[in-house]
């Protein structure tokens, strides 16, 4: 990647909705050559896709949870059982093993306490072989994903 290439990446991860002339302008570029490195940094896997930044509580999911899961075994039927029950909750915004401990930590978007608390008993409580759950709730986001 050159600098060109980089220049495209970065104005498009302040603003993915840039047209093909606006971001061209902004890197110095005529329009073709420019949108021939944005196909390319698509197809190469380097662009991953273009999304839309939602207000949370425009969606009811303004309450956010971090959780930290142990695990009591780590045998792979467990750990798939887990990775397959919480990506696919609604709920979980991200999901990540670690490595050390805990064994996950998991952001979890819902409306409210009552909201949350269901959700850990419906997809938690309920994950095979679970050590400990460790929940702190977000006072205020400083710097978002």
């Amino acid at each position: 990647m050159d600098p060109i290439d980089l220049a495209i990446i970065a104005e498009l991860e302040r603003d993915g909705r840039l047209t093909e002339v606006e971001l061209a302008q902004r890197v110095g570029l005529t329009a073709g050559p420019c949108l021939r490195r944005v196909r390319r940094l698509e197809s190469e896997g380097v662009i991953r896709g273009y999304r839309a930044v939602v207000d949370p509580a425009a969606v009811g999911r303004s309450f956010e949870v971090l959780v930290d899961l142990s695990l009591g075994a780590h045998d792979a039927s467990t750990v798939e059982q887990v990775e397959e029950t919480l990506a696919r909750a609604e709920e979980v915004i991200e999901l990540r093993r670690l490595f050390g401990s805990p064994d996950y930590f998991v952001r979890v978007a819902v409306a409210d306490l009552p909201a949350y608390e269901t959700f850990l008993s419906l997809h938690v409580m309920t994950l095979p072989r679970l050590k400990n759950v460790t929940s702190r709730f977000t006072m205020k986001t400083v710097k978002p994903a």
